[in-house]
């Protein structure tokens, strides 16, 4: 929980859940939120007064209609005194951390994805677990993540705490191979994206896990819609809610 001085001084951290969890995949954001709570992070949520991060806009060319938007956002957080977002979607990670220093000035708001803060925690012991699981499981990276920024270990260290086994497939981390959903794929050349999609499930099917798990909303339901094999496919929150 966030201590009284904090409280007094007004620093808030704020649930960033992106607008694909936030109006698409609103299961997720309950359960991300459930596990903040479980681990003790206490958070705000600004519901219909945040907007967009912007990376669609961004990655579309659209520099300053991803600047107002970004300009937008802060004010909102300055207005609600958020000292640190921790966000549930790579690409509003990715935004949020490494491209909103140069949207807007004097950015001075910690970002992060929410694998790192729940590793931090767990870290530190204060989470028990009544028991471990011990299934085998293949994570993907998301792009945005890894490649993008960085971030391969700490999803699979917590899996690891958790009791999972994992089987690497054969692209992963710095050479994860995308989902095929993102970047506007998905929406200009569908049956791309489908295609790659397929192949990246084949290649969670040689690794002989039953389950396939990744950190990212997109690649979640893009995966899921092109599933034509009896592996499972989840995303992260999914199953820390049921061992948290």
């Amino acid at each position: 929980m966030m201590n009284i001085l904090d409280k007094l001084l007004g620093g808030n951290v704020l649930y960033y859940p992106g607008c694909l969890i936030k109006f698409v995949a609103r299961d997720l954001a309950d359960n991300y939120k459930k596990v903040l709570r479980k681990i003790g992070v206490d958070f705000i949520e600004l519901r219909e007064k945040e907007l967009c991060c912007g990376s669609p806009a961004l990655n579309a060319g659209f520099k300053e209609t991803a600047k107002s938007l970004a300009k937008k956002n802060f004010e909102v957080f300055k207005e609600h005194r958020v000292k640190k977002i921790i966000t549930s979607c790579p690409a509003c990670f990715k935004t949020l951390s490494q491209d909103y220093p140069h949207l807007v000035e004097n950015w001075n708001i910690e970002v992060e994805h929410i694998v790192q803060t729940i590793l931090k925690i767990l870290k530190k012991g204060k989470v028990k677990l009544e028991k471990k699981v011990g299934k085998v499981v293949t994570y993907h990276d998301p792009c945005y993540l890894a490649r993008h920024s960085g971030i391969y270990e700490e999803p699979r260290e917590i899996l690891e705490f958790l009791g999972f086994k994992i089987e690497e497939m054969k692209f992963n981390r710095k050479e994860t191979f995308c989902c095929g959903g993102g970047a506007g794929v998905q929406s200009n050349y569908p049956e791309l994206a489908n295609r790659i999609a397929k192949e990246r499930i084949s290649q969670a099917v040689e690794t002989k896990a039953k389950i396939l798990v990744t950190t990212c909303p997109l690649c979640y339901l893009h995966l899921k819609r092109n599933l034509e094999n009896d592996i499972k496919i989840v995303e992260f929150s999914e199953l820390l809610t049921k061992i948290l």
